[in-house]
């Protein structure tokens, strides 16, 4: 069936950059919206970046002006470019899809990656 497997997160120093990836495979048909969320400890789970199918994006406001998502529809992909970053950045990073997983399915379903940690010291 459908998987996400995102990659590219580790430790970086505030001010630095990290570009995270997140991979779509499986018996899938198509790909609807896709984004990125977080979760730091102690925090509930929020979102980070969201593109849809047709690449209009949406972002936190906290990450406004550094981060940017893109996507590549003929290989499932979905990254995150994160540049000046911050110890407030600091999280597990998780992708998700809005995915038409079979030939057979009639309506999309939501599906998420294991997730990612990325730190960023001071």
């Amino acid at each position: 069936q459908v998987q996400l497997v995102e990659s590219g997160g580790g430790l970086v120093q505030a001010g630095g950059s990290l570009r995270l990836s997140c991979a779509a495979s499986g018996s899938i048909r198509s790909i609807n919206a896709m984004g990125w969320y977080r979760q730091a400890p102690g925090k509930q789970r929020e979102l980070v970046a969201a593109i849809t199918s047709g690449g209009s994006t949406n972002y936190a406001d906290s990450v406004k002006g550094r981060f940017t998502i893109s996507r590549d529809n003929a290989k499932n992909m979905v990254y995150l470019q994160m540049n000046s970053l911050k110890p407030e950045d600091t999280a597990v990073y998780y992708c998700n899809a809005d995915i038409l997983g079979t030939y057979y399915s009639i309506s999309y379903s939501t599906y998420w990656g294991q997730g990612t940690q990325v730190t960023v010291s001071s």
